[in-house]
């Protein structure tokens, strides 16, 4: 149903360090870059990001955030630490989420800009 999905950030570079590392475990790589701006897939563009002055501001309470496709479980842990590492903030370790389903096993992580993420995977382990 989605094409893509854009965002703005306040600190490209900053930006690009994370998302490079978080979503690197899952198969993801920055796929464009330009002057401001920074798209990320797999086979295509998926994720835009761009420089702004004026990003959404972040808000726990919104109930907005971005669900990657993990292909293993081992994969959701390395994106989670990998997230740690370069600024994010622990949203929900990984593990397995039984009110979610059986083989629903996320992790969930806070971007440097407060933009909540997470990497599943419905994988058995």
């Amino acid at each position: 149903m989605l094409n893509h999905v854009s965002i703005g950030v306040r600190n490209i570079a900053k930006t690009k360090a994370f998302y490079d590392a978080a979503l690197k475990p899952l198969g993801y790589k920055c796929l464009s870059e330009g002057e401001g701006s920074l798209g990320y897939g797999a086979g295509a563009v998926v994720l835009w990001i761009s420089a702004s002055p004026h990003p959404v501001p972040a808000n726990k309470e919104s109930g907005l955030h971005f669900c990657f496709d993990a292909p293993t479980r081992k994969s959701v842990d390395a994106f989670h630490k990998a997230a740690l590492a370069e600024g994010g903030k622990d949203n929900g370790k990984p593990g397995l989420r039984a009110d979610y389903g059986d083989n629903y096993y996320a992790a969930f992580v806070v971007d440097p800009d407060g933009y909540r993420l997470e990497a599943y995977c419905s994988a058995k382990a």
